[in-house]
């Protein structure tokens, strides 16, 4: 038998680091990661530099920055790098068996990435080379062959019911039963990184009804809007107003955004309670005391704030995941803490090899969190189109800059943690905005150069934003009419 420490990593899509109780929410209820919590160490500071989930997957399994692992722009066909060694590979190299199961989000879809082997679950996406992931495969085995949509809600939008079927055939549920069957089928001669992957609470948001019906006493508070939004559109940055135009519906009823809080909140609290099948099954087996948990997300969700949600900006509920680090008490790490460093995806990698006593490759840029050391700031960055974004976060202060109109925006997130005041261009804060930007400027590279003349930030000329033009836009994401990517049945 072995000796090794195991590492199981847990990811899930689109979860705030500001979505747990023990992060002093009091509407969400996340009893097993707050008990998590207490038995290890949640960073409060932990961030998604790309925050939209293949760049922040690539981060995460690679340890490196999207400068070096290619992808800013949510690339949905470019390979991983073969000369980054991932995750996987390196605990493989190293004599690990390796498992995932789940979402992976890396082309070829079927790409292993260095896994032993992948159960995959790619919420509906086919790419070139794959027709069924195998949840969709446990469906039709089972007589709901292209019944994976048939609750007819959408994976970007947040329309919500509860789930349509048993549960035992909810994605969550699925996933969590192929990882503890993972678990008890492993091999005892050697140890094991297991990756358990959940695509929720990314929409679609379809919990199981007993979940909605936790939340069916909670008044939600309303999302939170900064003043600066109240500026007319042609004022605001184009990167904000195109994604906050696609959900301004929700934003504009009180009974719309509370419902969809309440159905994402279900969804995270379906993981949660979950979770405590897979530590279960880790208890029984006898591989509790000789497993490190990690937990995490690839980045946060608006839900809702300053009139936005999903993914792809750099306010707080985007940027800002989870990170709770849960070792064996043989590895020497402190027990029911908060550590306040600002930490990154690319951390995760350095930090569970050194838990576990693997050598970390070369190629890694991140730091392991069992050293001590202190980030100054974090540099973020998203897109190369009309809607590209860059940041500087520090622990007290934030710079986002919009290059289209050269927008900038200055936020004293130590005072004010919703970004309800932006700053930029007042006088009594010019130094400290001055300096952010001669950090970011120094960070740009690439195309981003062309903001940049005499070593000061000029932008690109404004754009006016045109909610129908867009959405026929060829090179976005969304088009119209298609309510955000609809799936139907197959």
């Amino acid at each position: 038998m072995t000796t090794k420490k195991n590492v199981l990593l847990i990811t899930a899509d689109q979860w705030s680091g500001d979505y747990l109780g023990c992060a002093r929410n009091k509407e969400i209820l996340t009893p097993s990661l707050d008990e998590l919590a207490r038995y290890g160490i949640r960073y409060s500071n932990a961030v998604s530099t790309t925050p939209v989930c293949i760049p922040a997957r690539r981060e995460l399994m690679l340890g490196c920055t999207s400068k070096k692992h290619g992808d800013r722009i949510f690339n949905e066909t470019l390979p991983m790098p073969q000369d980054i060694p991932s995750l996987a590979q390196t605990f493989r190299d190293n004599g690990y068996q390796a498992y995932a199961v789940g979402k992976l989000h890396v082309f070829p879809q079927r790409d292993r990435i260095g896994f032993d082997d992948v159960i995959l679950y790619e919420e509906g996406r086919h790419k070139k080379g794959m027709s069924q992931d195998d949840y969709e495969r446990f469906l039709a085995h089972n007589g709901h062959a292209g019944e994976e949509f048939s609750h007819s809600m959408c994976n970007n939008n947040y329309s919500f019911r509860p789930f349509n079927m048993d549960e035992k055939f909810h994605p969550t549920n699925w996933i969590t039963r192929e990882m503890c069957e993972t678990i008890i089928r492993r091999d005892p001669n050697k140890p094991t990184f297991w990756y358990l992957s959940y695509a929720a609470p990314h929409p679609p948001l379809v919990p199981p009804k007993d979940y909605l019906d936790l939340y069916d006493d909670v008044e939600f508070e309303f999302p939170a809007f900064g003043e600066w939004t109240k500026k007319p559109k042609s004022e605001l940055p184009f990167g904000y107003t195109y994604y906050s135009s696609l959900y301004e519906y929700y934003t504009s009823s009180k009974r719309l955004a509370a419902n969809a809080k309440k159905a994402y909140y279900a969804s995270c609290t379906y993981i949660d309670h979950q979770l405590r099948l897979v530590i279960g099954t880790l208890r029984e087996q006898g591989l509790l005391e000789d497993t490190i948990i990690l937990f995490t997300a690839d980045h946060g969700e608006m839900l809702g704030t300053h009139g936005s949600f999903g993914k792809f900006l750099m306010y707080e509920p985007c940027v800002k995941i989870p990170m709770i680090l849960s070792a064996p008490a043989s590895c020497g790490m402190p027990c029911n803490k908060v550590d306040d460093r600002i930490v990154e995806l690319r951390d995760v990698m350095p930090t569970l090899l050194t838990l576990a006593g693997v050598p970390v490759p070369e190629t890694v840029e991140g730091k392991s969190l069992t050293e001590s050391w202190d980030r100054d700031y974090t540099y973020g960055e998203l897109w190369d189109d009309d809607r590209a974004t860059r940041m500087i976060r520090t622990k007290e202060w934030k710079l986002i800059y919009y290059p289209v109109g050269n927008i900038f925006q200055l936020f004293h997130i130590a005072e004010d943690p919703k970004e309800l005041v932006d700053l930029a261009g007042k006088p009594k804060f010019k130094d400290v905005q001055e300096f952010l930007t001669k950090i970011l400027v120094s960070r740009l590279y690439g195309e981003d150069e062309r903001f940049v003349k005499d070593g000061k930030l000029v932008g690109l000329p404004q754009k006016e934003y045109d909610f129908y033009a867009t959405l026929q836009d060829p090179d976005k994401l969304f088009k119209g009419r298609d309510m955000l990517l609809q799936r139907g049945l197959r």
